[in-house]
């Protein structure tokens, strides 16, 4: 399995990891301005527009950081700190399935479009932790 990972080109890897980040930028964005609907994420499990609010914050915030790091990876700017850059790309990983898993579980919307675009960001964060260094 880890082999057929690590055929995927590391450049395309973050570029994958590039659109993964920004699309949920895009979606938390949308869901701020109140284009998609907050009862369309987090499960359908916000009561109001103000608690999902704070949500939507953090995750872009977490996706900017994922995405400026991404792009460090990408760039091999950071040689010395090999083994931190392998535990960030595996704290991702961690943290992108157990978000995938979530959004098996959530809304219709969830199901068909956060879980894609989560997908990606899994498989971009695994080929990035399992790169040699």
């Amino acid at each position: 399995m880890l082999e057929k990972l690590r055929k995927i080109n590391m450049n395309a890897a973050v570029f994958m990891g590039i659109c993964f980040y920004t699309l949920t930028i895009l979606i938390h964005v949308l869901i701020i301005i109140d284009i998609i609907p907050f009862t369309w994420v987090n499960g359908g499990r916000s009561e109001s527009f103000a608690t999902q609010l704070p949500i939507s914050i953090i995750n872009t915030i977490i996706s900017i950081i994922g995405g400026v790091f991404t792009l460090i990876v990408g760039g091999n700017i950071l040689y010395k700190y090999k083994k931190g850059i392998t535990v960030i790309c595996w704290f991702f990983v961690a943290l992108w399935s157990f978000g995938f898993i979530q959004q098996l579980l959530g809304t219709p919307f969830e199901k068909l479009v956060c879980s894609l675009i989560l997908l990606l960001g899994v498989i971009s964060n695994l080929r990035m932790a399992i790169e040699k260094r």
